[in-house]
C-alpha cells in the first residue's frame, strides 16, 4: 500500500484542493487532507502538485517511431504518394526485433508524457506473425503499460497471415492490461475478396480502421465499388460495436449515421492531418450526429496534451468560430477514452476514486488565479497542457517515472540499443 498526500486532485470530474490518495494496484481511498488519518506507511509528500489520471492514446502507430531522422527521397503531390514514398517503404522492412524496440522507445516517451494506455495500429511487412506479441512484450511486460493492439490488414501483405494474427491475438489476450481489435489499413488497400474473408472470421469483434483520411480514399471507394467507405464496410458486416473509425476527414453524413447506428467511435488525429495536408475532420458534425469522439496521435508526438489543444484550436479554425467547440466537449473526449478502455479491458479507469485503477501522474502546477471544481479543466487545458511534463507517473500502482526519470533501469539499456536496431532498419529500407 502507498499513500500520496498534499496534492490537488482533479480527475476530469471531481476536484479536491488539498487531498490524499491511498492505493495499491487500485485506489483504496481518496479524500481531503482534513480527513486524513495515519495509514501506518510513510506517505509520499506531493508538495502541492496536481494529481491527474494518465492519458490514453486512442490511435497510434508505434512502428513509425524509427522514422525520426530517416532521410528518403520525398516529393509527394498527394496523400497516397506520402504513403508510397515514406510509410510503405518503411513498414515493409520492419521485423519482430524492430517492432519490439519500437515499442520500448515509443513506450518510454509515452510514459514521460503521462500516457500509460495505448491503442495501436501495427504494420510490419517482414514479420506479421507474432508481431503483436512482440509489441505486447515491450509495452505491457517490460514497460508496465496497458495496450489494445491490432495488425493493419491490407492487400499489400499476405492477407491470410494478417487475419490470423488479428484473430489469434484477440482470442488469446483478454486481461486488465491487454486486448485486441481487428486491424484494417484503409478501404483503398482492401479488396472485396479481403473484406469477405475478414467478415467470415471476425464475428462481432470490433475493427480499427482508417476511413477517409484523405479524399482519395473516399473517391477510390466510389470509383471501384459505387458506394462510400462506411457503406462498403457495413455491407460486409464489419462495423461492430466499439469499432474505431479513424480520421474521417472526408466522411459523409450518411456514413456518420452508420457509425452512430453501430455505436462505433470516431478517433480524430488533427495534428497528423495538418502535417499530411489532407484537411481537418468536421468534429462539430460528428457531435451533432451523437457520435462519441476520441483523440489519437497517429504516430506523431507522444504528448497527448498537445493533441487535445490542437483538437480545440483546429475545430475553431475549421468552423470559423470559437463557438464551434467548447472545453466541455473536449472534456467529453478525454472521458470517452477512459470509458472505451474500461470496456475493452474490463476495468475502471480514469477517476481518482475508490476501486479505480491507480493510473495517475503528478504534475507541478501552481495556479496564480483561483482553481476550483468549476474551472479546474480550464486551468489544466490552458495552464498545464501547453507544457505538461509529469514528475511522477504511476500505472497499476507501480511507479514508472520518478522525478522525470524512468524507474526501470532495463528500459534505459534497451533504449540505447535501439540506435543500432534503427540503423539496420534504415539500411534495409534504402537497399530495397
Amino acid at each position: 500500500m502507498k499513500v500520496i498526500t498534499n496534492v490537488r486532485i482533479f480527475d476530469y470530474k471531481n476536484y479536491i484542493e488539498n487531498g490524499y490518495v491511498v492505493f495499491d494496484k487500485q485506489i483504496i481511498e481518496v479524500g481531503p487532507m482534513s480527513e486524513y488519518k495515519d495509514k501506518g506507511v510513510k506517505p509520499i509528500d506531493g508538495q502541492g502538485q496536481l494529481l491527474l489520471p494518465n492519458f490514453v492514446c486512442n490511435h497510434a502507430h508505434i512502428y513509425s517511431i524509427f522514422a525520426r531522422g530517416l532521410a528518403l527521397p520525398f516529393h509527394p503531390n498527394n496523400f497516397v504518394e506520402i504513403l508510397e514514398q515514406m510509410w510503405w517503404k518503411m513498414d515493409a522492412q520492419i521485423d519482430n526485433k524492430t517492432t519490439y524496440y519500437s515499442g520500448i522507445c515509443a513506450g518510454k516517451e509515452f510514459i514521460e508524457n503521462g500516457v500509460t494506455t495505448i491503442i495501436d495500429h501495427q504494420a510490419s511487412g517482414l514479420d506479421i506473425t507474432k508481431s503483436l506479441t512482440m509489441l505486447k512484450k515491450a509495452l505491457v511486460k517490460d514497460l508496465g503499460l496497458r495496450a489494445i493492439l491490432c495488425f493493419e490488414t491490407s492487400d499489400r501483405y499476405p492477407v491470410d497471415k494478417c487475419i490470423r494474427e488479428n484473430i489469434s491475438f484477440m482470442q488469446k489476450n483478454k486481461s486488465d492490461h491487454i486486448a485486441g481489435l481487428f486491424g484494417m489499413h484503409a478501404s483503398m488497400t482492401l479488396s472485396n475478396k479481403t473484406l469477405d474473408k475478414i467478415s467470415k472470421k471476425l464475428g462481432d469483434g470490433p475493427i480499427h480502421i482508417h476511413v477517409a483520411e484523405s479524399k482519395m480514399d473516399e473517391d477510390d471507394s466510389y470509383e471501384k465499388y459505387d458506394m462510400s467507405i462506411m457503406e462498403r464496410l457495413e455491407k460486409y458486416g464489419l462495423v461492430n460495436q466499439n469499432s474505431l473509425i479513424v480520421h474521417g476527414v472526408d466522411i459523409s453524413d450518411r456514413e456518420l449515421e452508420i457509425v452512430g447506428e453501430h455505436k462505433a467511435y470516431m478517433v480524430v488525429n488533427t495534428t497528423s492531418n495538418m502535417n499530411n495536408a489532407v484537411g481537418l475532420p468536421n468534429i462539430k458534425n460528428y457531435l451533432n450526429h451523437g457520435i462519441k469522439v476520441m483523440v489519437g496521435n497517429d504516430g506523431l508526438s507522444s504528448n497527448m496534451a498537445t493533441e487535445y489543444l490542437n483538437v480545440l484550436y483546429t475545430t475553431h479554425l475549421y468552423n470559423q468560430t470559437p463557438l464551434a467547440l467548447g472545453l466541455g466537449e473536449v472534456l467529453d473526449m478525454v472521458n470517452n477514452s477512459y470509458e472505451y478502455v474500461s470496456k475493452m479491458l474490463n476495468i475502471k479507469l480514469g477517476r481518482i476514486a475508490k476501486d479505480y485503477e491507480a493510473d495517475f501522474m503528478l504534475v507541478p502546477y501552481k495556479p496564480f488565479t483561483e482553481m476550483n471544481a468549476s474551472n479546474a479543466f480550464g486551468h489544466v487545458f490552458y495552464g498545464l497542457y501547453p507544457s505538461l511534463r509529469p514528475n511522477d507517473v504511476y500505472a497499476s500502482g507501480k511507479c514508472l517515472l520518478k522525478n522525470r526519470k524512468i524507474v526501470n533501469k532495463k528500459v534505459e539499456k534497451l533504449f540505447n540499443e535501439s540506435v543500432n536496431v534503427s540503423k539496420d532498419l534504415w539500411t534495409r529500407i534504402k537497399e530495397n
